[in-house]
């Protein structure tokens, strides 16, 4: 038996029959029998989503390796940083990744429901059906972007809980507030301890983050000179720490265009047969997780040997010497086997090849220009 406004949510717990009451005198007439069940405990238990209409890829013109980035890290649920200037289309491209997620299930919309439930925060008491897309502030503070407070209270992570977190603007956040993400990106859930309790919310999303490669926004500019300078550049880069970037899978280059391009451009695939794609992907996975409380390529607690066991020899061979190269941290040879393993399942392919290995170790290479202007201007960061 749970409070009328509270039904609709309640109805996603499988095997159980929902009684509403809407007062205490309705509830004990209801126990005793001398009033029937209310007619609201019957319906669809899981109604069909929200058919509102969402931004649409075909309204993106050109960008075809940023595109192809989203359908990556949403096929896999890996984390996705793009950089570019001011003005180049990151904003619009990330608001069109919930339109290529695939829909709920019955236990992610129980999780979400839970989340907004607890804070009392809108959509609730409307059920959730559509996978949510938050977009905080750059001066959201570390509470309000992971939880906190007293009592504990959910923050933006929690709920962007099976959706989007879209972080804009990523420079521009504190410190602590991202390097508060990094044990949320791993774990999926957020504890916070408070006079002896430990407090735990369930954070698995997809971040989005977008960045200026600069202060000035200029740096890779084809048209543009970016006037930072390198102490400037310096401090920029400082912002970003390793361990931070060590958990972002995808890191691609957003790159404005020319005048005529707009009108020469072709209009890429809209949003319907890239969700396609995903949804079929995603069904792979959930068949090689089965049983695993994560089920996605970027989530799935999985070790090295795992992960690499699906790569050819020859796939095997190229990120041997990549590591070497690359001077790659064994957590970003586990991201990389990631994106390369969603690469093939996108593909169709059970083997992860020297091209699939190839295009995502692609998307850990600095296209992320402020590591090598803060390596010319700062020799200590050479290391």
């Amino acid at each position: 038996m749970v409070p009328t406004a509270n039904a609709a949510e309640a109805r996603l717990v499988p095997g159980i029959d929902i009684l509403p009451a809407s007062t205490l005198r309705g509830a004990v007439s209801t126990l005793s029998g001398d009033a029937p069940p209310s007619a609201e405990s019957q319906g669809n238990r899981f109604p069909d989503p929200d058919e509102a209409p969402s931004p649409d890829l075909r309204d993106v013109v050109g960008q075809p390796v940023a595109r192809r980035a989203l359908e990556i890290a949403a096929a896999g649920g890996h984390a996705l940083m793009l950089v570019g200037p001011p003005g180049c289309g990151k904003t619009m491209l990330a608001e069109r990744i919930p339109g290529i997620l695939p829909n709920f299930d019955e236990g992610e919309a129980l999780e979400t429901a839970q989340v907004y439930s607890a804070a009392g925060e809108p959509p609730w008491p409307r059920l959730i059906t559509r996978r949510p897309f938050r977009a905080p502030h750059h001066t959201t503070t570390p509470a309000g972007l992971i939880g906190g407070g007293n009592p504990p209270r959910p923050g933006e992570i929690s709920f962007a809980h099976g959706g989007v977190l879209f972080l804009d603007e990523f420079s521009e956040f504190r410190s602590e507030a991202r390097e508060a993400l990094r044990q949320p990106l791993e774990s999926g859930e957020i504890r916070i301890a408070r006079a002896g309790n430990v407090y735990r919310f369930p954070c698995r999303f997809l971040m989005v983050a977008a960045t200026n490669p600069c202060p000035c926004g200029n740096s890779g500019h084809p048209r543009r000179i970016c006037r930072c300078p390198p102490p400037l550049l310096s401090r920029f880069a400082r912002k970003f720490s390793g361990p931070l970037l060590d958990r972002i899978d995808l890191s691609v280059s957003v790159l404005p265009m020319a005048g005529a391009d707009w009108y020469r451009a072709a209009s890429g695939e809209g949003t319907a047969p890239v969700r396609e794609r995903v949804k079929r992907c995603r069904k792979v996975q959930e068949n090689r997780y089965a049983g695993r409380p994560c089920r996605a390529n970027g989530t799935v607690r999985a070790p090295f040997s795992e992960l690499s066991s699906h790569l050819s020899p020859d796939a095997r061979a190229f990120l041997t010497r990549a590591a070497d190269r690359l001077g790659m941290s064994g957590r970003a040879l586990g991201k990389v086997c990631r994106v390369a393993l969603t690469i093939a399942d996108l593909a169709g392919e059970k083997t992860v090849s020297l091209s699939h290995l190839a295009e995502a170790v692609q998307y850990r290479l600095p296209d992320f220009t402020l590591h090598d202007e803060w390596k010319k201007v700062d020799p200590a960061a050479q290391g």
